[in-house]
């Protein structure tokens, strides 16, 4: 077989994230860019993806011309037939032809995705979700990202629109969700939700070790984990709350799909993910029929960062 190299990124709101793997999909290099994207426009993060391939390739050494494609992610809602990113919340990003400008860039074939989906097709193919063949995959991040693998193939839907059930609603009264509606499992469950009940109950005149990891934003994860391991109350509270909404939109999806695998990833799950884990299966058969939940497996991503990663790899591959 004649050496050959594929380049994936993980693109998302604060970082771009890449990988170069060899003909045995094995990574042999990576590198992580932050990147300021907030309404600077498409060039400035079109300019980070840029300098993270380039310097990737001219760091490991490897010759440009066995390059033989590129993917990367978004979040959002991407044609993922053509390569353009309709609209994604995080970026600057509206009708944007990010195929066609990398491909004029590189001179090789390139394909986007959502960042999601092809992080559980990323954990359908090399991970914690092979030998299955119907998966509901949940990632808590700073967002709900959903995505779904039926009957072995990646389910996108109509105008690859499907699997924001971050969105579905819980509670028409409940608090307010970016996506502009109320009570959504984003609202609750993400770090968006758990930051702004933390917030709620400082505001209450209660303290935490939380508060200055929510002063100016959603928490960093990593400080989620020391506040718990410090048995700190009013974390506590927010997973407990998180994990409440989990387990019901569980059990909805459980009900809807009739899945082998539920999934759950993402950087809440890579740092938590057995607090999580833990406390959803406590609560889930509650809210699915008993006929239907003995036959499905609940499990955490095993890929972790690398889950879109290798995601994109399967879209390179058309797996």
């Amino acid at each position: 077989m004649p050496e050959s190299y594929n380049i994936c990124l993980d693109v998302g709101g604060t970082k771009v994230l890449g990988a170069i793997f060899n003909e045995k999909d094995e990574i042999i290099y990576r590198l992580k860019k932050r990147s300021k994207s907030g309404g600077e426009g498409t060039a400035d993060v079109e300019k980070v993806i840029i300098d993270v391939v380039e310097e990737m390739i001219a760091e490991s050494g490897i010759d440009r011309k066995k390059l033989n494609a590129i993917a990367s992610c978004a979040p959002g809602v991407i044609d993922q037939d053509t390569g353009v990113v309709l609209f994604t919340p995080n970026l600057p990003w509206r009708n944007y032809d990010l195929a066609g400008a990398m491909r004029k860039k590189f001179g090789v074939p390139f394909y986007v995705g959502n960042d999601v989906n092809l992080g559980v097709l990323g954990e359908y193919q090399y991970g914690a979700a092979r030998g299955y063949k119907n998966v509901v995959g949940f990632f808590v991040g700073t967002g709900m990202g959903g995505g779904l693998i039926l009957n072995g193939e990646l389910y996108t839907g109509h105008q690859f629109k499907a699997a924001e059930y971050g969105h579905m609603i819980l509670d028409p009264e409940g608090p307010l969700c970016n996506c502009g509606q109320r009570g959504c499992l984003e609202a609750f469950s993400s770090k968006q939700g758990m930051t702004a009940y933390i917030r709620q109950q400082l505001s209450r005149g209660r303290e935490s070790m939380m508060a200055e990891a929510v002063q100016e934003g959603v928490f960093r994860s990593k400080k989620l984990k020391k506040a718990l391991a410090a048995g700190d109350e009013v974390a506590m509270e927010a997973v407990d709350r998180a994990c409440h909404y989990l387990a019901i939109a569980t059990g909805n999806m459980i009900n809807t799909f009739s899945p082998d695998l539920v999934l759950y990833g993402g950087g809440v799950i890579e740092a938590v993910g057995e607090i999580f884990l833990e406390k959803v299966l406590k609560e889930v058969d509650r809210y699915c029929m008993t006929a239907i939940r003995p036959t499905v497996d609940i499990k955490i991503a095993e890929l972790g960062d690398d889950s879109i990663l290798y995601g994109d790899l399967a879209l390179i591959k058309g797996l």
